[in-house]
């Protein structure tokens, strides 16, 4: 039986997408069929974002862009999902008039039911946040896959409530898959061709399982774990908080050669009053101290990256400038980079005024990326040279005459293609050239 055409839409974070793959699970096993073209389907899903003001905008503008669609298909269904569903509950049926359903992050199991619903002419919504679900007896449907790389939901939730985030409130608290779950799935992916996956959570560090039997499974047991099903398989992680990571887990990296040398590390800003507004738990010095542990127990082998947010509520020139003299220490070899952008419902919303002008924060963002760019260059620059196990993951954006893989500190790296070269396989590539971005070899 065929139930409908359905096409799904991801925006923000990996966690959106590998929740997509989730929802094509569960649309499939009803009998609907996953569409790679929204004109030619029956529902039209938005997996949504909500952590910034710009993320949604563009969501609005994709539910225009489809609300004409509908004007010429009546029976077109509109489903909006996710963080934005969650935030906007039911004022999303007033101000989108043309939007059928509203699922939050924790309903998706409810999808092909309230469907039904729609059919009969009414609109449906399922917002409640669950304090145990992990949908982890769902296997996803891998969607626009290379069939290389997989990312794989480990944990929902956060319980740290930054001041300036919206994720406690759109996915609820903190909840832990269950490790055979887990285990169960990187297998399937391992024989299906699957070289590389990368565990999801808010705060992956914070992972913590307890058998019936009292027996505790922490992070560092269950990437071991993982790392134990097969040497040629790949283990990433993201994201860490700063305060949570621990020194159990350094050491396990070090110790397993297909767990990758990379640690995505938040920082958020260098200055230690704005850190305490932000709620972030830990202090500047504290956070150097930190990087100097993993560079020192990882022999400086592993790369770091960050978040970073310039224009926090009251933030002066003197405490901009600390976030930059920070980064000067830390060097990341990339970062994810944004002013601040309040969001209604967060603590920061509440408690303090988002008072910094818009020129100015996009004026301190420009200097912080400038930055980025340069000890992204440098610490490229020191690759050159230096030969690197590259796992290949398929042809270069450019080009079908250079492959890309990358290296296990997850930087990119372009080189010619050969035809012993083959998708999913390991090579030793030379590093003869860089951008900031991207490595060269041979």
């Amino acid at each position: 039986m065929n139930n409908g055409k359905f096409y799904i839409e991801s925006y923000g974070c990996q966690m959106n997408f590998s929740d997509s793959e989730i929802i094509a699970s569960v649309m499939k096993k009803n009998n609907f069929l996953l569409e790679k073209n929204h004109k030619k389907s029956d529902i039209i899903f938005i997996n949504t974002c909500s952590i910034r003001k710009k993320a949604e905008e563009r969501i609005e503008k994709r539910i225009s862009q489809f609300n004409e669609i509908k004007k010429k298909n009546k029976k077109l269904i509109i489903g909006i999902l996710g963080c934005m569903a969650k935030r906007m509950k039911f004022k999303l049926f007033k101000e989108k008039k043309t939007v059928d359903l509203i699922i939050g992050p924790d309903s998706y199991r409810n999808i092909p039911k309230l469907i039904n619903n729609i059919k009969k002419g009414k609109k449906a919504y399922s917002v409640l946040l669950s304090k145990k679900e992990t949908y982890e007896d769902i296997n996803p449907v891998k969607i626009n896959s290379n069939k290389i790389n997989s990312f794989i939901s480990i944990m929902r939730g956060c319980n740290n409530m930054c001041s300036f985030c919206i994720v406690p409130f759109t996915r609820g608290r903190e909840r832990s898959r269950n490790p055979d779950s887990i285990i169960k799935e990187v297998k399937y992916l391992f024989i299906k061709g699957y070289r590389e996956v990368t565990l999801l959570g808010q705060n992956v560090d914070s992972y913590n399982w307890k058998y019936k039997n009292k027996k505790i499974i922490n992070f560092s047991k269950l990437i071991s774990m993982i790392a134990d099903i097969n040497k040629d398989l790949r283990v990433r992680f993201s994201t860490s908080h700063p305060k949570d990571i621990t020194s159990e887990v350094l050491y396990t990296i070090k110790k397993y050669e297909n767990i990758c040398n990379h640690i995505h590390l938040p920082v958020q800003s260098g200055n230690d009053r704005i850190l305490k507004l932000m709620n972030r738990g830990y202090s500047r010095l504290w956070y150097l101290n930190k990087i100097k542990e993993i560079k020192t127990t990882l022999l400086n082998k592993c790369s770091i990256s960050s978040d970073i947010i310039t224009g926090f509520c009251s933030e002066k020139k003197k405490e901009h400038e600390d976030t930059l003299s920070l980064m000067d220490n830390v060097k990341y070899n990339f970062s994810y980079m944004f002013y601040y952008s309040e969001r209604p419902g967060t603590l920061s919303q509440k408690k303090y005024k988002d008072d910094i002008p818009l020129e100015i924060k996009r004026k301190r963002l420009n200097e912080i990326i400038k930055k980025q760019l340069k000890h992204s260059l440098e610490n490229n620059k020191k690759d050159i040279n230096k030969i690197y196990k590259t796992l290949i993951e398929g042809y270069s954006k450019r080009s079908k005459k250079y492959l890309q893989g990358r290296n296990s500190e997850n930087k990119i790296i372009i080189f010619p293609n050969k035809k012993e070269y083959k998708k999913g396989k390991y090579v030793d590539i030379k590093i003869k050239n860089c951008t900031s971005a991207t490595l060269f070899g041979d």
